[in-house]
């Protein structure tokens, strides 16, 4: 048996925890930490019940909750003791996040208060929210579909304004819209399928197979579409990941510290500072970029930085750009030969650090650096790559090295309009496979098979794209999409 929310959606056996509107649930909904508010927040059908036990206004002439109206007042245990003066609002469903009705308690943003305060509205018969159980609330109720319960994940995970332009797209449901218009054109041509197997003798009008080519092959370049720009817009939303790799006391982490502007990796002489590699966020004018140290290359009988460099090794295969990091005072070693050769060209630039020691003169390119750098220069551009030289120290070159790592993750492409659909790695893969099926449809056209036998690719084009948007949902789907969320959203 399967359950069903608000817009006929099946709910799997494995979110039954969650399949179940009767009871009312809380969390904390902002990070716990200390912070000017944080808001408990409560959804269900006790909440007007919470409000009148937990709430005191401060006006002699309250007369309850209005609802979408902040009322000032203090929150009181089940003792009747003040635990903390708030804001509350109430949101009668459906006009809320959830769907239902949702009680927001507006308080001082200390740890304690919030816990004090969940714990009271706790005390009073609620129960704890599971991760993500708000917005699953919301999709049961029909306030969401998948692919916008997606995107309030990917709103609140979104480390610049580019990723939250994409999501903010398909939290207004321009992705469902598309993907349900798509869908519909399907289930049109399933219908005059029908016709035509169930009467094959009659002068019914139905779809020549010209005619049924042309809008098959024409819903799929518009799904095709949709998956190129999952490619195109995984940067932007995802984020490049960028390595640092090198010989010791090539300038790696002096060069991580100076594109984060602090002193994040430990700095010194001694070879082998580094032996784990170490990951952070950085802004590149407006492309996310998660920038890794890895420790450096050399022969070790350290066991720990043996794990090091194995771990800096596996990382740099998944690299999408590889910063080389080269002492520009140094001849050339055959490390730093190895592993040009194993990364090429094509995935690693040769930065050549430490300019200022080596008393450099700016050369601006790799014809001009090999006239100045010997056999290192000569060696990196006779093997095709690109060379940007840099001193760590004083920053010198650091722009157009940000410069030449946004281009290799992005080239030329401007930053995503608003309203641009880029699906995300599960969507993408659903669309993919309703792509395969339509692409083996067309063969299967031409080849003049009968329609009752295409009539299944067809429904299996169907499938893939309500699992999209969550109207056939697998429990393995959504157990990760909304397992992943934090507690109170």
């Amino acid at each position: 048996m399967r359950f069903a929310n608000a817009s006929g959606w099946r709910i799997p056996r494995g979110m039954r925890q969650f399949a179940s509107t009767q009871d009312t649930i809380a969390a904390i909904a902002t990070p716990l930490g200390r912070g000017g508010v944080g808001i408990v927040r409560v959804s269900g059908p006790a909440c007007r019940d919470i409000a009148t036990r937990l709430f005191e206004s401060a006006r002699e002439a309250f007369a309850g909750c209005k609802p979408y109206r902040l009322h000032h007042g203090w929150v009181r245990d089940s003792e009747g003791q003040r635990l903390d003066e708030v804001l509350i609002a109430l949101m009668p469903g459906p006009g809320s996040y959830t769907g239902e009705d949702v009680l927001e308690l507006n308080c001082h943003g200390g740890p304690a208060v919030l816990r004090a305060v969940l714990g009271a509205v706790l005390d009073a018969g609620v129960r704890p929210a599971e991760p993500g159980e708000f917005t699953y609330r919301a999709f049961m109720n029909g306030r969401l579909d998948l692919t916008q319960a997606e995107a309030v994940a990917e709103m609140i995970a979104a480390p610049t304004r580019a990723a939250l332009t994409l999501a903010q797209a398909k939290l207004a449901g321009g992705l469902r819209e598309s993907v349900a218009t798509l869908r519909v054109r399907l289930e049109e041509l399933r219908m005059k399928l029908c016709v035509a197997v169930d009467f094959p003798d009659d002068e019914v009008e139905c779809l020549s197979p010209q005619e049924f080519q042309d809008a098959v092959s024409g819903v799929a370049e518009e799904i095709r579409t949709l998956v190129r720009n999952f490619d195109r817009g995984r940067m932007w939303r995802d984020g490049a990941l960028c390595v640092l790799a090198g010989r010791v006391n090539a300038g790696k982490s002096s060069l991580m510290n100076a594109l984060l502007g602090r002193e994040r990796a430990i700095v010194t002489d001694i070879p082998g500072t580094t032996r784990d590699w170490i990951e952070e966020a950085l802004d590149l004018d407006g492309l996310p970029v998660r920038l890794v140290d890895t420790a450096g290359l050399r022969e070790t009988g350290d066991a720990v930085e043996r794990v090091g460099l194995e771990r800096g090794r596996e990382i740099t295969e998944r690299a999408d750009v590889v910063l080389l990091v080269v002492d520009r005072t140094q001849p050339l070693a055959p490390e730093d030969v190895a592993l040009a050769q194993d990364l090429g060209p094509e995935r690693a630039v040769a930065v050549f650090n430490k300019s200022d020691l080596a008393g450099a003169g700016g050369a601006a390119n790799a014809v001009e650096l090999c006239e100045t750098m010997g056999e290192t220069g000569r060696w990196f551009a006779g093997a095709g790559f690109t060379i940007v030289e840099i001193s760590a120290r004083t920053g010198a070159g650091l722009d157009a090295l940000c410069a030449e790592v946004r281009a290799r993750a992005v080239g030329a492409e401007a930053e995503p309009d608003a309203g641009q659909l880029v699906p995300n790695l599960r969507q993408a893969r659903g669309l993919a496979a309703a792509q395969l099926e339509l692409d083996a449809l067309s063969g299967d056209i031409e080849s003049g098979l009968p329609y009752d036998v295409l009539g299944v690719r067809l429904e299996m084009a169907c499938t893939h794209l309500s699992e999209i948007t969550g109207d056939i949902a697998p429990d393995d789907v959504l157990k990760s999409v909304f397992g992943s969320f934090c507690i109170g959203k």
